[in-house]
């Protein structure tokens, strides 16, 4: 199989790079800006492509690692082109692989493939990638294709439907993007607590690292601790009154207590499942207040 990229961002060069170590024909990459695609191609020992139309013609699967706005705009040039019997892909978390509309019908596989991991730069985030879970949907026809692809870069992956695709991105949403939101939160309320900004990012660290460690190696339940576990209603009763103090303008306070709530209720239903001999009922009560 040989493979070529169109746009040479942060997940096609690190895709690329990936299958390159791999030992997968990666013929090249085309960018709207030369020297991007020139730069990756040297670094992969590949081809630099000025016009789609050769890489295409040169790969079997395409990969177009191109911000989500421009795939369907991508699309409208690759599909006048010869891609009978062709994977035309790409790699959006939000987007199935209807955006490669009429795809099928002009006899080519369409795809979306997508990692679950944070690509942050074009250097080294191949490193991630290689433990990371793909996602594969797509067409039936040639996803066996795909998938052996796949498992040449000794990649795990799963296979979804394209009805699930938006749920499926939540998931990742929710524990990258929200947990990020949290821990913005927590660093804006401890300097507010009097440290130093400086201090607050290196003093939350063995809290939030120690936890993630704790739920990979010991899984949701029994990584739970804290006030919620304890059944600690005092405690709870503090956490909400110290929200009610804080002094701003905008109602900060109020949207933060209401989010505390709204978690702090799941954080229930997980005690529960810890501690079924445990009454929980006072401590819901307050949080429903």
């Amino acid at each position: 199989m040989k493979v070529g990229f169109i746009g040479a961002g942060k997940v096609g060069c690190s895709l690329g790079m990936l299958f390159h170590i791999s030992k997968i024909d990666v013929v090249g990459f085309y960018s709207s800006t030369f020297a991007s695609a020139e730069h990756i191609a040297n670094v992969t020992e590949t081809n630099a492509y000025r016009n789609i139309a050769d890489l295409v013609e040169a790969s079997d699967t395409i990969f177009v690692t191109v911000p989500d706005g421009q795939i369907a705009l991508v699309w409208e040039e690759i599909k006048k082109l010869p891609i009978k019997g062709k994977n035309i892909c790409h790699c959006s978390g939000s987007l199935s692989s209807d955006v490669f509309v009429d795809g099928e019908k002009l006899g080519a596989s369409v795809f979306s493939i997508h990692p679950m991991c944070a690509v942050s730069n074009k250097i080294d985030s191949f490193i991630p990638m290689q433990s990371a879970y793909f996602t594969i949907e797509g067409s039936s026809k040639r996803q066996r294709s795909i998938q052996s692809l796949l498992k040449k870069t000794d990649l795990k992956y799963s296979i979804i439907s394209k009805e699930q695709k938006a749920l499926y991105h939540l998931s990742s949403v929710m524990v990258s993007n929200m947990v990020l939101c949290l821990f913005s939160i927590g660093t804006e309320l401890l300097e507010e607590s009097g440290f130093s900004s400086r201090h607050v990012v290196e003093a939350l660290e063995p809290l939030f690292l120690g936890n993630v460690k704790n739920i990979l190696r010991n899984g949701i339940k029994d990584s739970l601790t804290g006030p919620i576990e304890r059944n600690d209603v005092s405690t709870v009763l503090k956490h909400l009154e110290a929200l009610d103090n804080i002094n701003t303008k905008d109602h900060r306070q109020d949207k933060y207590k209401e989010l505390y709530k709204i978690l702090s209720l799941k954080l229930v239903e997980i005690a529960k499942e810890k501690h079924p001999d445990r009454d929980y009922d006072k401590l819901t009560k307050e949080l429903k207040k």
